[in-house]
C-alpha cells in the first residue's frame, strides 16, 4: 500500500495493485494448465436421418434388432427369440467387416430388455451398437 503525504488533500492511502495482478495471472495460468483439453466419454453412434425422398426402409446391410412387448424380438422385421438371437447375429456378422448394428425398443418395453439385447449383441461379436428411437407422429 502506498502513502502520499502533502498536497491539498492531506494524507491519502493508495493500494498497490501490482502484487494483486501478479497473483491473478499466476492463478489464471494454473487453471489453464489443470483444465482438461478434451472431454472424455463413451463413443456414440447416431444414425443420420434419411433423405426426404427415401422411404423408411433401412438399408439392406443395416441390422436393426427390435425389442417388442411380451419378449418378442425382430431382426430386420424377421421374428426371433432370446434363445436364438446371439446365434443368428453371429451368423449374420461372421463374414462382415463392418460390425455395426442398431437396437430399437418399443416405448412399452422396459430398458432392462433393451440392455439385455445390447448385451447379447455385444456377445455375438458386434462392436458398435447404436440406439434408435421412434419418431413422435402428430
Amino acid at each position: 500500500m502506498g502513502l502520499t503525504v502533502g498536497g491539498n488533500k492531506g494524507v491519502a492511502a493508495e493500494p498497490n495493485i501490482v502484487p494483486l495482478i501478479d497473483v491473478l495471472l499466476v492463478l489464471i495460468i494454473i487453471f489453464m494448465v489443470i483444465t482438461p483439453s478434451d472431454s472424455k466419454g463413451l463413443p456414440a453412434l447416431v444414425p443420420q436421418p434419411a433423405p426426404p425422398t427415401a422411404d423408411s426402409e433401412p438399408e439392406p446391410q443395416t441390422i436393426v434388432v427390435e425389442v417388442l412387448p411380451g419378449g418378442k424380438l425382430l431382426i430386420n422385421r424377421d421374428p426371433s427369440d432370446w434363445d436364438r438371437l446371439g446365434a443368428q447375429l453371429a451368423k449374420i456378422y461372421a463374414a462382415r467387416a463392418d460390425k455395426t448394428a442398431f437396437v430399437k425398443g418399443d416405448k412399452e418395453v422396459d430398458f432392462e430388455q433393451v440392455a439385455r439385447a445390447i448385451d447379447v449383441m455385444r456377445g455375438a461379436g458386434i462392436e458398435h451398437v447404436g440406439l434408435l428411437t421412434a419418431r413422435d407422429e402428430m
